[in-house]
């Protein structure tokens, strides 16, 4: 049964993404993820390209977690001709429509999806601005034009960062601010001792310095090289998908260690068997306003963690001493060694102290009591349960 029709009482949440959802588990999983609980989400994933062929376009659907439909739609190789992708995604967001009903949210993650979902008459509009996505690779010039728009026509708009909120203010006052968060539990499992080595680690020499995430044109690739360089002994452990960059880019050296994407079940047991974790960010354009939600999954591991000097990791992680910073790789390296060498007991109370206060379940039950401010629709106040 297709979960549009298994719980028609339901309000929906209709999310405009530009992430695919089976990427890597980050903010817009831990958000929605908890909508499911009282919401119909469906995810509308920007389009994946394939060779021409007879069955294309169409659009592939399939349930991820319960209360939860991804929609991707499946489009021949780009023709260059403008507008032609959206002319052929909006017959699917319009069936989807038709069978589903006007969503009560329409939640955007790219402010290029307008034109593809902006003649919807959602309840509600919602833009939660996690990246400043003009500053990455390949951008579309347009990207700047229609966030403006978007932010003038959304009816609550969040970030992802305390440098986003301070950008973003100055276009819209009432910009809400709700900083990385955590699944606090599931890291913490490392710290338990008891679980097994990833068989992929267990012939790699400590210490071993750890990073998972997405990598792509954000990684400091000259600085994680020189690291490694500086310290032959050391294992350096990378995980996660190589997006945007060619992967023979990457540096190869002994002592550097592409395992690829892991599963997000699977990263606990990898912290715990990690010496330190380092985030090697490029500081560029397109890393001025990120707050790297692995910040807090690190500490929640018991990780120690040096950083470049991110502005959303210098505040509050680093002022707060939960996080080394470093600039170059000589400064790292020698930050990883005091970082390791650190009795750990009084350090990680205060980490636990400050992780004490945040979570995605207090990131999103604030948000849903906006949402519930923002709406006098009953259907939303009933459905939007904190």
């Amino acid at each position: 049964m297709n979960r549009l029709d298994a719980a028609p009482a339901r309000p929906l949440l209709l999310c405009m993404s530009h992430l695919p959802w089976d990427l890597v588990l980050q903010r817009p999983q831990h958000l929605l993820s908890r909508a499911a609980r009282e919401w119909r989400v469906i995810y509308f994933e920007e389009p994946r390209f394939e060779p021409p062929g007879p069955d294309l376009p169409r659009l592939e659907r399939r349930e991820v977690a319960e209360g939860i439909e991804v929609v991707t739609p499946l489009l021949p190789y780009w023709d260059g001709v403008p507008g032609s992708v959206e002319r052929m995604q909006r017959p699917f967001l319009d069936a989807l429509i038709a069978e589903a009903g006007q969503p009560d949210v329409l939640w955007y993650y790219t402010p290029l999806a307008q034109a593809v979902a902006g003649h919807l008459s959602p309840r509600l509009t919602v833009y939660d601005c996690m990246d400043e996505l003009s500053a990455f690779r390949g951008a579309s010039p347009q990207m700047l034009i229609e966030e403006r728009r978007l932010m003038r026509r959304a009816d609550l708009v969040f970030t992802g960062g305390q440098s986003l909120y301070e950008a973003k203010r100055a276009i819209r006052p009432d910009v809400h601010c709700f900083p990385s968060s955590i699944d606090r539990h599931h890291f913490a499992r490392a710290r338990a001792g008891d679980i097994p080595e990833p068989p992929e680690l267990r012939a790699l020499p400590h210490p071993r310095i750890g990073w998972f995430g997405v990598v792509d044109e954000r990684l400091d690739l000259d600085l994680l090289a020189a690291c490694a360089e500086r310290r032959p002994e050391w294992s350096f452990v990378m995980i996660g998908p190589v997006v945007k960059i060619d992967p023979a880019d990457l540096p190869r050296r002994a002592n550097i260690h592409w395992l690829g994407r892991r599963s997000y079940a699977d990263l606990p047991a990898h912290l715990a068997h990690w010496d330190a974790g380092l985030m090697p960010f490029a500081i560029n354009e397109a890393t001025r306003f990120i707050s790297p939600t692995k910040t807090p999954e690190y500490l929640a591991a018991g990780v120690p963690v040096v950083s470049t000097p991110i502005t959303d990791v210098v505040r509050p992680w680093g002022e707060a001493g939960l996080v080394e910073i470093a600039s170059t790789a000589e400064a790292a390296v020698t930050a990883l060694e005091q970082a390791m060498a650190r009795p750990r007991e009084a350090w990680l109370d205060r980490v636990d102290q400050h992780l004490s206060l945040i979570s995605w379940d207090k990131t999103w039950t604030s948000m849903a009591a906006l949402i519930r401010a923002a709406s006098q629709a009953p259907a939303l106040a009933g459905g939007m349960r904190a």
